[in-house]
């Protein structure tokens, strides 16, 4: 049993990391290309991005 340890542990770090990636890139992707647009059409600074799962 000990040996089959470190394998769930990894898959679980593995898939935390895609979620991850999967759910974060595309914002960050996205914040870069389109950073100047929102920008120009906010009148105050707004530091934090209104993320959907914060």
């Amino acid at each position: 049993m000990p040996q089959l340890n470190p394998a769930p542990w990894f898959t679980i770090m593995a898939t935390t990391w895609v979620v991850f990636s999967i759910m974060l890139m595309p914002k960050l992707l996205h914040t870069q290309l389109t950073a100047p647009s929102p920008l120009r059409h906010t009148t105050k600074p707004n530091p934090h991005w209104p993320w959907p799962w914060h």
